[in-house]
C-alpha cells in the first residue's frame, strides 16, 4: 500500500503543521496540540474587550482570572480522571494539569468592572476599557 493511500493526498499545510510540531517538541515544547491552552478569541470595540476561552470539563472554581493594566491572565487546572480499580486506558488524548494563558489587550482595563461567565464550557470575559484610557473629544475654542 502506498503512503498517500494511508494518509490521503499530500497536503502542504498539514506537512507544515507536522514539521512545526516536530521542531517545537525538539526545542522542549509540547507541539501544536498542547500549546496555547485554552484556545482563545479576543475582540474589541471602543468601550470594551471580550475574551472567550474553551475550557470544557473545567470547574469554574478551578479558574483564576487576573487583569493588570492591559494584560489578562487566565490560570486553571484540568483534573485527571480517576480510574476505578482494575480499569485502564485504551486511548488517552485529553490533557490534564495546570495551564496559564497571558494575553496583552489593546488598551488598559477597568479591573473593578470585569465580568466572567461560563456557558457550555466556554469562558466569556467582558473587560471594560479604563475611563482614563477612553477617547475624549476636545472642544476647540474660537479666539
Amino acid at each position: 500500500m502506498l503512503w498517500h493511500e494511508l494518509t490521503g493526498p499530500w497536503d502542504p499545510w498539514r506537512e507544515m503543521e507536522r514539521l512545526q510540531d516536530e521542531v517545537s517538541r525538539a526545542l522542549g515544547g509540547r507541539g501544536r496540540t498542547g500549546r496555547d491552552y485554552p484556545p482563545m478569541n479576543v475582540w474589541s470595540g471602543d468601550e470594551a474587550v471580550v475574551v472567550t476561552a474553551e475550557v470544557p470539563g473545567i470547574d469554574p472554581a478551578d479558574i483564576d482570572i487576573s487583569v493588570v493594566n492591559d494584560t489578562l491572565t487566565v490560570r486553571g487546572a484540568r483534573k485527571a480522571e480517576e480510574l476505578k480499580k482494575g480499569e485502564r486506558y485504551h486511548r488517552r488524548e485529553r490533557g490534564f494539569g495546570d495551564f496559564v494563558r497571558t494575553v496583552q489587550l489593546p488598551f488598559r482595563i477597568d479591573g473593578d468592572h470585569v465580568e466572567a461567565k461560563m456557558n457550555h464550557g466556554v469562558l466569556v470575559v467582558h473587560l471594560p476599557r479604563a475611563a482614563e484610557d477612553r477617547r475624549r473629544r476636545i472642544e476647540v475654542a474660537a479666539a
